[in-house]
């Protein structure tokens, strides 16, 4: 047998046994009971005067802490960059512990043992999440951002010393513009991540209007006699509107910078 019609072949099995399992699985599945606790129409229009300011507050957490991870990040990056040795340990004890430990731990942290350790209250829970949610993702951002600066041709550097541009303003004119260019997917795909971390702060305390969408399709799972599973498709399905566009630009970023980089 030809290797072309072993391939042929071999994709037939495969196929067949995709097919077998879905049938399978269409087969062994309760629909009434699905149809009444997860795809109840009657839960999703008790909740859809909700989702739209939980969607918001999502959105809302994202870019809050993606702004502080973003300003930390560089800020790390650089300092793992610098001649000063004291400043690399910092910056690589940072990053070694913030990327070992969980993220939930951080959030626990900020919403209960940071105000009672340095009696902190925080002006907000969005501040709160973007300083638990930014100071993780830094941490990943950090290294990121310092492989970018790394990538920057050495010859770019020597033409703007040449000019007599000093080296802060090389690095602020010339090195970061070029590696945030070169690093835009992989910081996309950051935001990605950090949408579906806003998931971890139902932790929190959090008051009605300040729900996000996991801890809305909680509180609906709680309150709804009949088909509050149905909260986590709506509120899945809501994650996606935010995820899939992102993916998306990342891919086109990919695509238009021929970075192949990821997170």
């Amino acid at each position: 047998m030809s290797p072309r019609k072993r391939a042929r072949y071999s994709r037939v099995v495969q196929y067949g046994v995709l097919v077998v399992i879905v049938v399978a699985v269409v087969m062994g599945t309760d629909w009434s009971n699905m149809r009444e606790q997860v795809f109840n129409l009657e839960a999703v229009q008790k909740m859809a005067s909700d989702v739209p300011y939980a969607f918001v507050n999502t959105v809302k957490y994202t870019a809050s802490a993606f702004a502080v991870a973003l300003a930390l990040g560089l800020v790390l990056a650089l300092m793992k960059l610098s001649s000063v040795r004291l400043y690399r340990i910092v910056a690589t004890g940072y990053v070694e512990f913030f990327r070992g430990v969980p993220a939930l731990l951080v959030v626990l942290a900020f919403a209960y043992i940071v105000p009672v350790a340095f009696q902190v209250r925080f002006s907000s829970v969005t501040v709160t999440i973007a300083l638990a949610l930014g100071m993780v993702s830094a941490a990943y951002l950090a290294e990121t951002l310092r492989a970018g600066l790394q990538a920057v041709p050495k010859g770019q550097v020597e033409a703007a010393r040449s000019l007599g541009m000093t080296s802060g303003q090389t690095m602020r004119s010339v090195v970061i513009p070029q590696a945030f260019r070169m690093v835009l997917p992989p910081v996309t795909n950051e935001i990605v991540l950090l949408t579906k971390d806003t998931s971890l702060i139902y932790v929190m305390g959090l008051a009605v209007p300040d729900y996000d969408l996991t801890r809305l399709a909680r509180y609906t799972l709680n309150n709804v006699a009949v088909g509050g599973l149905t909260a986590f498709v709506v509120v899945g399905i809501a994650y996606l509107m935010i995820t899939i566009p992102l993916s998306a630009l990342t891919r086109w970023l990919e695509r238009k910078t021929g970075s192949k980089g990821h997170v």
